[in-house]
């Protein structure tokens, strides 16, 4: 698609350049034009878990699998910085391909430090983050005036395996929790602990973007109570707040 688009001044990846580019929040139509173009100009593609197939099909680079879920990392963190910086000093044009945006609980990060200290010149590209995307793609809005004036995102799952420090519960503040699937009954109870009321409402967004989206709205405590049932399924993003309450998708 992207060079069916002669008029925009679309990028393409230069031979020992690193590009960390955001596939987005599920859809393959929901990636940018830039991470597009560069993608389809790559030699080489380190993919993240979570990328829609799509996005791979009819390329000419190299592929990697460098995907990390819970539980199942097949390559660890400092391999996947190493292996960047290995492609870039070979000359190779590399695009890291991240869900969401790769500055959003992406540990992209660390790749940049790693890419820096090999002195490997290096471009990010944002990308449509889940935290941003799940709500609007379950018919949730983030903000609305009168109900919700701004929104705090935060991940459950910590590098210590503690449990993050959570923003004093203000009525017009919506709460996004990602990656909070798996530890959901401890932060859930610790919200409960911390002052969040019970019946809260609570949307999970499930595979947002995808044909397999799914929504489930409850209450914060009875999230709690059905926090051993199999539903929901990671990858999910946790919704909490008023606008829960003023979906516009039945």
């Amino acid at each position: 698609m992207w060079n069916q688009l002669p008029d925009l001044p679309l990028p393409r990846a230069k031979p020992g350049w690193v590009y960390l580019v955001g596939a987005g929040p599920g859809a393959a139509d929901l990636m940018t034009l830039r991470g597009l173009a560069l993608l389809h100009s790559a030699e080489v593609v380190v993919v993240d878990a979570l990328v829609d197939p799509a996005l791979l099909q009819g390329l000419r680079a190299e592929l990697i699998d460098a995907g990390k879920r819970a539980g199942a990392h097949g390559m660890k963190q400092s391999e996947i910085n190493n292996l960047l910086v290995r492609l870039g000093k070979a000359g190779k044009a590399v695009v890291r391909l991240k869900g969401g945006d790769p500055m959003v609980l992406g540990r992209a990060g660390e790749e940049v430090a790693a890419l820096v200290a090999a002195d490997v010149p290096f471009d990010v590209v944002p990308g449509v983050s889940s935290a941003l995307a799940a709500p609007t793609l379950a018919g949730i809005p983030l903000t609305l005036r009168g109900v919700a004036d701004g929104f705090a995102v935060i991940s459950a799952h910590r590098q210590d395996g503690a449990l993050p420090i959570w923003p004093a519960f203000a009525p017009q503040l919506t709460l996004v929790v990602l990656m909070g699937v798996a530890s959901r009954a401890r932060w859930l109870g610790e919200l409960l602990r911390a002052g969040y009321p019970p019946d809260l409402p609570l949307a999970w967004v499930t595979w947002a973007g995808r044909d397999e989206q799914l929504r489930i709205v409850t209450t914060l405590a009875q999230a709690l109570a059905d926090a051993d049932a199999p539903v929901p399924q990671s990858p999910s993003v946790a919704v909490l707040g008023a606008v829960v309450d003023q979906r516009w998708l039945p």
